[in-house]
């Protein structure tokens, strides 16, 4: 009975998330058969990604189609030292998109539908044998290109023996539907080697409420979860987050930050997204990355597929941003971060200089 529910596919897709749904629509523009495979019921549901857009995406991407009550202009970074002084950064004309993530993910499902994509959500990747130049898979069916978006830990990747994501920050997000920020047009971003060792807390509006984290770099001896509770004793009633409100959801999971993984392709199959470790290594922000990782493998196949052009596997290999800059950053910040230099240096040149070209993407395929 599975056998006669397979079918003929350009393409499979395993995750319905940013770089998937990227991959999706833009194979589906070229009149590919594109199949994506999504393990939840509800693409909106445990999220992993705080859902913040720069302004690249939001204006050259197909997600500037997103629906304007979705999302939520933020100008300017305010960056806290641990001693909570604090220093106002911001590039003339430029700016992020907070999002409601969950229905923002939502309508990029409605949006790979509408592109003739067969979204199948409930529908895990299980298992998928090469053979004859394509690869089956059971109960879906046989494709000549598998796509695996599914995530830092991808079961794509270990399944076909690509390269394996291995450094990852450790992140834990409360969501307070309803409440407003004091200052709501900022990402804050709080530095402290005890609360945050190799990463930040961070707290920013969002079109439905507030959004406060705290991540550190995950590492097999450093037991535990980041203590958002400490830091939020410390600065939530500077932000206007009461004390005694409990949030409405919470977030938590393991955020690649080691830079693209070695072998993100081989034979009819390409990692792309989180699963390629496309994730900035300093800022651990991916969906713009992701995004144009994603797309171009979609075109690079129906191109390949159409038109008899280049491999899509060395296109993908191309098209990785190789962050040397921030690969740079992020050892450095991973040996030596100290909370004296942060509160002695705040606001010098060189200090602003490091916190524009982390933050703003200067350098970003670097």
């Amino acid at each position: 009975m599975a056998a006669q529910l397979e079918r003929e596919f350009d393409l499979v897709i395993v995750g319905a998330s940013f770089a998937g749904a990227a991959c999706a629509i833009a194979a589906a523009q070229y009149g590919l058969r594109v199949c994506v495979l999504e393990r939840k019921r509800d693409p909106g549901l445990k999220l992993h990604t705080t859902g913040i857009i720069v302004k690249e995406a939001a204006e050259q991407t197909w997600l500037s189609r997103a629906p304007q009550a979705l999302t939520k202009r933020i100008d300017r970074v305010r960056l806290y030292a641990p001693n909570l002084r604090d220093l106002d950064l911001r590039v003339p004309d430029y700016y992020f998109l907070s999002t409601d993530t969950p229905n923002l993910m939502r309508w990029l499902a409605d949006e790979m539908v509408a592109q003739g994509v067969d979204l199948r959500l409930m529908q895990p990747f299980t298992d998928a044998e090469y053979e004859h130049g394509r690869w089956r898979l059971p109960g879906i069916g046989r494709t000549p290109w598998l796509v695996g978006a599914d995530g830092a830990k991808s079961r794509v990747a270990q399944r076909v023996g690509l390269g394996r994501v291995g450094d990852f920050l450790y992140g834990v997000e409360h969501e307070f539907e309803g409440l407003q920020l004091s200052d709501a047009d900022e990402l804050h971003c709080f530095v402290s080697r005890a609360l945050a060792p190799g990463y930040i807390g961070w707290a920013t509006q969002n079109p439905t409420g507030v959004q406060f984290g705290l991540a550190f770099r995950h590492r097999n001896s450093r037991k535990g979860a980041p203590d958002i509770e400490t830091l939020r004793a410390r600065v939530g009633r500077m932000l206007g987050i009461p004390a005694n409100l409990a949030p409405s959801a919470v977030r938590a999971g393991l955020i690649p930050c080691g830079g693209p993984v070695r072998a993100l392709s081989g034979p009819g199959v390409i990692l792309t997204g989180d699963a390629a470790g496309i994730v900035s290594p300093v800022t651990a922000g991916g969906i713009h990355s992701a995004w144009q990782h994603g797309w171009c493998v979609g075109e690079a196949v129906a191109r390949h597929l159409r038109d008899g052009g280049p491999s899509p596997a060395a296109v993908a290999e191309r098209a990785a941003p190789r962050y040397r800059v921030k690969r740079a950053l992020r050892w450095a910040f991973d040996r030596f971060q100290m909370d004296w230099p942060f509160d002695l240096m705040l606001g010098s040149p060189p200090m602003r200089w490091a916190a524009e070209r982390v933050y703003f993407g200067r350098g970003e395929r670097a």
